[in-house]
C-alpha cells in the first residue's frame, strides 16, 4: 500500500481546528501523501501540522479578498474542487464537510471519504442558515435558495464518486445513509487526550466553553443558572453571541471571554462538571473534559450521546431548554460521586493513537480488497 501514490483532499486550510486535526493524523499515517485544498492561508506557525507541505490549491486562492472572505466563494467551490487534477494518484482520501469529496476520480482509482457531515447548511440547517443570514425572503433570498438547491443536487450526485465512506460518528453515519443512501464505517476523530491530565479534587463551579455562536446554545446554559443563584458558572469563549449572553447573564455567571489553552485546561480540570448543550456531529470538548476526569452534563443527541456514558461519565438532558439543564444539574448534585479515573478511561477511547491505528487498518483493508 505504501508504494501507492496517495492524495489527500481537504476543504480549506486556514486554521487548526476539528477537521484539521483529523487531517494532521491522516498525514501522520501517510506522510508522503500530496495535499490538495480549495484554499490554503495557514499562518507559518500552523504549517507544522501539514508537515510544511506545498498545498495544491484551486483558482479561488487567487481571487480578490479570498484570504478573509473565502467562504463567500462557496458558490464557486463545487466547480473549483472539480478542477483539481488527482488523475495520477492510486488512492484519494477526501476529508470532507462541504465540497472536498467532489474531486473527480476515474475507475482505476480508490476514493475513500472521511465525512464530517453532508453539507449542513444545504441539508439539516437549510432553513436556520437562511434565517440567520437574513436570506429567507426577498430577491437575495431567492438567489440563495436557488444556489442551495443546486448545491444539494451536486452534493448528492458527487456521493456516487466515493468508493467507501467513513463517518466521524454514528450520528453522521445515519445522516450519510439518509442523504446519500450509502453505508459508512464509523471512526471517531482523534482527540489529544494526553494534553489533559487528571485532577480528582474538584472546585465548586461549573464550566462551559465554546465559540459563542447560536447553535452552541450557551444562552440556555446561562439562563439555567438564573434560578441557581447559589451555584457558580464560568463561561469561556467569545464570538458573535457574546453581547447577547452578557445581557442575560445573572451575577453568579462569570464570562471570561477567550482564554489561552493553559487557562482553559486548568478551569476544565478543576470544574465540578462541564456543561455541553450543542447538537454537534462529534464534539471534541466533552471528550477533553472527560480526559480531565470532569463529568459532563450534556444534551443527549449527536456526537455527545456517543462519547459520554450516561450516569458513569456524565448526566444527560433531552431538550435544549434552560429547564432541562436545570433538572440535569439538580440530578447531578444528588447523584453519587463520579469517579474521575473512570471518566478519564472513557476519554482514552478517542485518543490520537486509536484513530491512527483504526484509520490505517481500514484503508489497508480496502486497498487489499480493491486489488
Amino acid at each position: 500500500m505504501y508504494e501507492m501514490k496517495i492524495a489527500i483532499v481537504h476543504e480549506w486550510l486556514v486554521d487548526h481546528s476539528g477537521s484539521e486535526k483529523v487531517l494532521e493524523e491522516m498525514l501522520n499515517v501517510f506522510p508522503d501523501a500530496d495535499l490538495f485544498a480549495v484554499v490554503e492561508f495557514l499562518p507559518k506557525k500552523l504549517k507544522f501540522f501539514i508537515k510544511n507541505k506545498q498545498v495544491k490549491t484551486t483558482f479561488i486562492q487567487k481571487l480578490p479578498f479570498a484570504r478573509k472572505y473565502y467562504r463567500n466563494y462557496l458558490p464557486l467551490m463545487p466547480f473549483a474542487i472539480e478542477q483539481l487534477d488527482v488523475s495520477k494518484y492510486d488512492l484519494i482520501i477526501s476529508n470532507s464537510h462541504a465540497v472536498a469529496k467532489g474531486v473527480i476520480t476515474h475507475s482505476d482509482q480508490l476514493h475513500i471519504c472521511y465525512c464530517h457531515s453532508p453539507i449542513r447548511y444545504a441539508w439539516d440547517l437549510y432553513h436556520e442558515y437562511l434565517r440567520e443570514a437574513g436570506l429567507d425572503k426577498g430577491i437575495k433570498g431567492l438567489v440563495a435558495k436557488f444556489f442551495l438547491h443546486y448545491l444539494r443536487q451536486w452534493d448528492l450526485a458527487t456521493s456516487n464518486r466515493i468508493d467507501y465512506f467513513i463517518a466521524n460518528s454514528k450520528y453522521i453515519a445515519k445522516r450519510i445513509s439518509k442523504v446519500y443512501k450509502r453505508k459508512a464505517e464509523v471512526i471517531y476523530p482523534p482527540v489529544n487526550v494526553t494534553d489533559f491530565s487528571l485532577i480528582e479534587d474538584k472546585e465548586e463551579y461549573y464550566l462551559t466553553a465554546s465559540r459563542m455562536v447560536s447553535y452552541k446554545r450557551l444562552d440556555i446554559i446561562v439562563q439555567s443558572f438564573v434560578t441557581l443563584p447559589e451555584k457558580k458558572l464560568l463561561v469561556i469563549g467569545d464570538g458573535p453571541e457574546f453581547e447577547k449572553i452578557k445581557k442575560i447573564a445573572p451575577p453568579n455567571v462569570e464570562l471570561l471571554g477567550f482564554q489561552p489553552f493553559e487557562i482553559l485546561k486548568e478551569k476544565m480540570q478543576k470544574a465540578k462538571a462541564f456543561i455541553f448543550a450543542a447538537n454537534e456531529d462529534f464534539g471534541i470538548i466533552p471528550v477533553e473534559a472527560q480526559a480531565c476526569g470532569t463529568p459532563v452534563i450534556f444534551f443527549s443527541k449527536g456526537g455527545a450521546k456517543e462519547t459520554v456514558l450516561p450516569y458513569k461519565s456524565g448526566i444527560p438532558f433531552f431538550e435544549q431548554t434552560p429547564l432541562a439543564i436545570l433538572k440535569a444539574i439538580k440530578e447531578f448534585e444528588l447523584s453519587e460521586k463520579f469517579e474521575a479515573k473512570k471518566i478519564r478511561q472513557q476519554a482514552i477511547k478517542f485518543s490520537r493513537e486509536n484513530f491512527r491505528n483504526t484509520f490505517e487498518h481500514f484503508i489497508s483493508q480496502k486497498v487489499k480488497e480493491s486489488v
